[in-house]
């Protein structure tokens, strides 16, 4: 099959990390703008699987029974052969590795678009090379599959954009014994699953909590139940203001519950995370602070985002601890910086709200 006329189903086999989803979903988008009446199905594992429910690109989501990492062939090749049921014509695949290509290939889908890696060849017959110059970030690359393989130019990028329905959002504030917000909110995201290379010191995060609990803001944290002893952490530092302590929900919640809540964020700040991709995604006012990573490649896709580095010599190293020991990149950047940016953020939010009220 070629791709020249209408695509009636497709099957995206999707990233198994928070913030890729969250930048597949401008794939999505792609998608249907040229297809428009093609069902679009995504196969994720159970941890990114949430996400699908917020992108309305998206028709249905397979779940990946899989673990990461493994291989277990017996159980990919059963999925599938459930899966050819579904008479998918298009597949295409975002993860680069050999064994993500396996279950589209035992689908008997006929058209199978991925990047070449992991001597997967035999397995896509639409292999592409990957030209990192000229697709640089993660989004242009996952969005460059929709399209031809001979192009030369970046493809046309819609940015992500997450919708919560409110009705979710007071049901997931009742599940947890909240009450709707009466004051802004600041979102902090204090992890990063990558490792500590990543993660802007504790102290840094509650001097910032700190500054915005005193001005009378409400403050947030969110996380995975691996980001529970640095949420302890910054409430135990950050003091209380008017609105009280920090709220601690690391480990609280669910993906979904999580992204229901930061929809009723006035602002985040976050690591270079999967969160900082969702709250991008939500059009949140953002200020994303990269270390060992690079803004060049996985920036957080909205006009309302800052990025923050030091751009040191020794940056990005990629790493997930600071090969040089001393985190310079993180530690030396000031809560002062972060701070100003997100003022900047939110004062440029506050004026484009009021000249469209006018």
């Amino acid at each position: 099959m070629s791709r020249g006329g209408e695509v009636g189903t497709i099957l995206v086999v999707g990233p198994a990390w928070v913030g890729d989803m969250v930048m597949a979903q401008s794939l999505f988008m792609a998608l249907k703008r040229d297809h428009p009446d093609a069902r679009l199905d995504v196969l994720a594992p159970p941890w990114t699987l949430s996400l699908l429910g917020f992108m309305p690109e998206v028709d249905g989501a397979v779940i990946q029974p899989v673990p990461r990492g493994a291989l277990r062939l017996k159980e990919r090749r059963a999925l599938g052969k459930r899966l050819r049921a579904q008479g998918y014509e298009w597949a295409i695949v975002l993860p680069n590795s050999l064994k993500s290509a396996l279950v589209p290939y035992w689908a008997r889908v006929p058209l199978r678009t991925g990047y070449v890696g992991e001597g997967r060849w035999f397995l896509l017959n639409d292999a592409r090379r990957l030209n990192p110059r000229l697709l640089p970030r993660t989004v242009d690359r996952f969005v460059a599959l929709a399209g031809p393989p001979d192009f030369t130019d970046i493809p046309v990028m819609e940015t992500p954009a997450l919708e919560v329905e409110a009705d979710f959002a007071r049901r997931v504030l009742g599940e947890l014994g909240l009450r709707p917000p009466r004051r802004p909110v600041l979102g902090l995201c204090p992890g990063a699953e990558y490792g500590p290379a990543k993660r802007w010191p504790a102290d840094s995060f509650a001097a910032l909590a700190g500054a915005y609990l005193r001005a009378g803001w409400a403050v947030w944290l969110f996380g995975s139940p691996a980001d529970a002893d640095v949420g302890r952490a910054v409430v135990d530092a950050a003091g209380e203001g008017s609105a009280g302590a920090c709220l601690d929900l690391t480990g609280r919640t669910s993906l979904a519950q999580a992204v229901a809540l930061m929809s009723l964020c006035t602002a985040v700040v976050s690591n270079d995370s999967g969160l900082m991709h969702v709250a991008a995604g939500l059009g949140k006012p953002l200020v994303g602070i990269f270390g060992s990573s690079s803004p060049s490649m996985t920036p957080p896709l909205s006009t309302k985002a800052r990025v923050v580095s030091l751009s040191l010599s020794c940056s990005p190293c990629y790493r997930r601890e600071c090969p040089l020991g001393h985190l310079k990149c993180l530690r030396d950047l000031s809560p002062a910086m972060v701070h100003d940016a997100l003022e900047e953020l939110c004062e440029s939010s506050l004026s484009k709200h009021r000249r469209s009220e006018t």
